[in-house]
């Protein structure tokens, strides 16, 4: 796997702390190469999910809201930088409960189950406790409505393995 510069500057050798980019992002390194920071991406996007990050390059921030995957940012790059193939999926970002939910501590909440319109996260009842989220990666889309409804930021997009940081 390739890292950008920055990653590599910051120690980061596995790219485990990378920033969530809009979807349909190349591999880290070549989107750092291609896209130009004019911002056309983010004005595009009508959820206004996309902002600035470090160095001014656009990055994703599911507490504003979720991808509706409209394409609008896709559309807007000019420099190639996102780049959608026939039959992919916008991205491989999927979500991870946190041992901060509130389930594992013994209250019954399940907003982020209410709001996955794609089901990935059921609730099973459990006889004598509260029933803990399952996430079904295989149902995800990694759309994020999950993230910002969650009461203790116990919700987790990653890539595969990698955790990504996600802003609060």
């Amino acid at each position: 796997m390739a890292i950008s510069r920055t990653q590599f500057l910051r120690g980061d050798f596995r790219g485990e702390r990378r920033a969530v980019r809009p979807p349909w992002a190349l591999e880290e390194w070549l989107f750092a190469e291609r896209c130009d920071r004019c911002g056309q991406c983010i004005s595009a996007c009508p959820q206004g999910l996309l902002s600035a990050g470090r160095g001014g390059f656009p990055k994703v921030d599911f507490q504003r809201g979720e991808c509706t995957f409209c394409r609008a940012c896709l559309d807007s790059c000019t420099r190639g930088a996102l780049r959608a193939y026939e039959g992919e999926a916008p991205w491989q970002l999927r979500v991870g409960i946190g041992s901060g939910c509130l389930t594992h501590h013994g209250v019954i909440c399940r907003s982020c189950g209410e709001q996955c319109d794609a089901r990935a996260i059921r609730f099973r009842p459990t006889a004598g406790r509260v029933a803990p989220p399952e996430v079904s990666t295989a149902l995800c889309n990694g759309c994020g409505a999950c993230v910002a409804p969650c009461p203790a930021a116990a919700i987790v997009m990653s890539y595969g393995p990698h955790p990504v940081e996600v802003s609060v």
